[in-house]
C-alpha cells in the first residue's frame, strides 16, 4: 500500500464536498453513510466471485463513501479527521498489545470504553467552566 493513495483520496474528498455544497447533491453525512451500507452488500456480492477487480472497486466504493462522510463532518466541525486515524491507530495498538500480552479482547474494550466516558466527561467539565 502506498501512503500517498490514502493523502489522494483525501484531497479528493475535500474537492467532491466543494462540488457537494455548490449542488446540494448530498444532504449530510448521513447521505455517505447510506451509500455505506448500500456498498456492503455490494461488497458481500462480490466476496465469492472470481472477479477480484470488482471486489476491489467495491471496496473502493465503501471506502470512498467513508472517507466523504469523514469530511462533511469535519466540514461541520463535528470531528476532526486527524483525530479519527489518531484514535483509531491508539485503539487498535491498544488492543493488538493487549492481547499480545494476555489480556482478553472483551476486557481491553471495556477499559477503552470507560476511558471513552471519561474523556467525555472531562469535557463537559471544561465546557462547564467556560460558560
Amino acid at each position: 500500500m502506498n501512503p500517498k493513495h490514502l493523502i489522494e483520496l483525501l484531497a479528493l474528498t475535500k474537492a467532491k464536498s466543494l462540488i457537494d455544497q455548490e449542488s446540494g447533491w448530498a444532504t449530510g453525512a448521513e447521505t455517505y453513510l447510506d451509500a455505506l451500507a448500500e456498498e456492503i452488500g455490494e461488497v458481500k456480492d462480490e466476496l465469492y466471485s472470481s472477479r477480484a477487480c470488482s471486489l476491489e472497486d467495491e471496496l473502493a466504493d465503501l471506502l470512498w463513501n467513508y472517507l466523504n462522510a469523514l469530511q462533511i463532518l469535519e466540514n461541520q466541525q463535528k470531528i476532526s479527521i486527524g483525530h479519527v486515524f489518531e484514535r483509531a491507530s491508539t485503539k487498535y495498538r491498544q488492543r493488538i498489545e493487549g492481547i499480545q500480552a494476555g489480556q482478553l479482547w472483551v476486557d481491553i474494550k471495556e477499559q477503552q470504553k470507560q476511558q471513552l466516558a471519561q474523556e467525555h466527561r472531562d469535557t463537559l467539565f471544561r465546557a462547564s467552566k467556560n460558560d
